[in-house]
């Protein structure tokens, strides 16, 4: 049995997508079981953002507040058109009739026009999240904005730190939606080398899951914003 005839087999072009969806959601599941367990970007910035909400309720301006969440949310605007413009161009491509002859140096049993397709379903699965994400924002901005004064004595200390533990979890939940939006995106990127062939879209995916990995749980800034997040957890008093 010849290295080409592994290499060329049809079984890879079967293969790729179970093994995408696979290394996609079982990263899903261990990054949040990690996040419980061990400091990452999601688990201290929740903190964070806890910290940020009590911080707010205490200020009478409230102008810098609303103008970072709205920072936040034209972040989230930029990828959600800009995905909107990537899925009719799929649309396009996947309509026409041209097969993109200079890829075809492999020609396994997938035609290009599926390789398109799992690019558009990526693509929208990362609209809807990012859509998601500014709705969830929204959300958070109605809350910040129906958030009591400081002098405003409806409210007792306990009150007001469960409604600022309120408002984050949302911001938090939309920070979530908006991280598996970009998610999806390095994983499109990696599907792109299926058009090269099958074995580097597996090398590409599986870089992509390391990626992952290393920024989220091992980059520096989780190390350097993770030296005050004890001190903050005391502060906030609540429960992440």
């Amino acid at each position: 049995m010849s290295l080409e005839f592994v290499l060329n087999h049809p079984i890879w072009d079967y293969l790729v997508v179970p093994y995408l969806l696979v290394l996609w959601m079982g990263y899903g599941y261990f990054s949040k079981y990690m996040a419980k367990r061990t400091y990452c970007l999601a688990s201290i910035l929740s903190i964070h953002r806890v910290w940020w909400m009590q911080r707010m309720l205490l200020r009478e301006n409230r102008v810098a507040d609303s103008a970072l969440l709205a920072n936040l949310e034209r972040n989230v605007n930029f990828f959600a058109s800009t995905t909107m413009i990537i899925i009719a161009a799929l649309l396009t491509a996947l309509t026409s009739a041209w097969q993109w002859q200079f890829m075809q140096q492999y020609e396994g049993p997938v035609s290009n026009q599926y390789k398109v397709l799992l690019l558009l379903v990526i693509m929208v699965y990362a609209f809807f999240s990012f859509t998601w994400s500014l709705r969830q924002y929204g959300f958070g901005s109605v809350l910040m904005g129906a958030a009591p004064d400081p002098e405003q004595d409806e409210f007792n200390a306990t009150q007001r730190k469960e409604y600022a533990y309120s408002t984050a979890k949302v911001l938090d939940q939309a920070a979530h939606s908006f991280n598996y939006g970009l998610r999806a995106y390095y994983y499109a990127l990696a599907s792109i080398a299926w058009f090269i062939h099958p074995l580097i879209f597996i090398g590409a995916t599986t870089w992509v899951v390391v990626v992952l990995y290393r920024r989220e749980f091992k980059s520096k800034p989780v190390k350097v914003m993770a030296m005050d997040v004890d001190i903050l957890k005391e502060s906030t008093n609540l429960k992440p």
